[in-house]
């Protein structure tokens, strides 16, 4: 399966309004990761490489991806997610203090409120499981 990233450096620059960063492949991508965790359950259409064939469902999917970057960017993440995880940091001696009070849902990723939102108009998140 080759499922296509849900959003471009394109879309990006049309969702934030400013040049994409060098980068942007890689935080789509693992924004995109991000997104997918959050929709462990959903049920869409999927064609055979996994990739949305609603264009409603593949435009949330995008905006939702490009949200989520937009908002790591304005947090000082670089797609890791340890951005924010602490209030100071040093290398040497190893000095780590005050952990962020911002916990991650339930699906293990701090997502941005408008990337849920956006999965939530879509009719994406809460998510059901359907018995076969």
């Amino acid at each position: 399966m080759a499922r296509q990233p849900y959003a471009t450096p394109e879309a990006l620059t049309a969702w934030t309004g400013q040049p994409a960063p060098a980068d942007a492949e890689r935080l789509l991508a693992r924004a995109g990761e991000d997104i997918d965790s959050a929709l462990l359950t959903a049920v869409y259409a999927v064609d055979e490489d996994g990739d949305p064939t609603e264009p409603d469902v593949r435009a949330a999917l995008s905006d939702a991806t490009c949200a989520q970057v937009e908002y790591q960017l304005a947090a000082g993440d670089d797609g890791t997610g340890a951005g924010g995880q602490w209030d100071s940091v040093s290398i040497g001696p190893v000095s780590l203090s005050g952990r962020s009070s911002t916990a991650a849902a339930t699906t293990g990723v701090e997502l941005a409120p408008r990337a849920a939102r956006a999965l939530r108009r879509a009719g994406l998140t809460p998510g059901q499981v359907i018995p076969w």
